[in-house]
């Protein structure tokens, strides 16, 4: 991964742009010498976005089935049914 100032980023912006759309590489913005911010393309990042929300939801389904919250076949095609009504 690539790191680059913030000055960098403000002189610079349509060059990075360019970079991004060609490696799909994120790049790390520093400001002072810290980590501030990860410029990513937009494939990349709606990519990210997507599996997070998968993620999120396999973790959901886990915690409901810890939890004792989950339904026998019945009734899930009865609660089913009523969404696809």
């Amino acid at each position: 991964m690539r790191t680059e100032l913030v000055t960098t980023l403000k002189r610079q912006a349509t060059e990075l742009l360019s970079d991004l759309e060609r490696d799909k590489q994120p790049i790390l913005i520093t400001q002072h010498g810290m980590p501030t911010a990860y410029l990513v393309d937009v494939e990349s990042y709606e990519l990210l976005q997507s599996r997070m929300g998968i993620l999120e939801g396999i973790a959901r389904g886990e915690s409901a089935v810890t939890d004792g919250r989950t339904l026998n076949q019945d009734e899930a095609k009865a609660s089913m049914a009523r969404w696809l009504k």
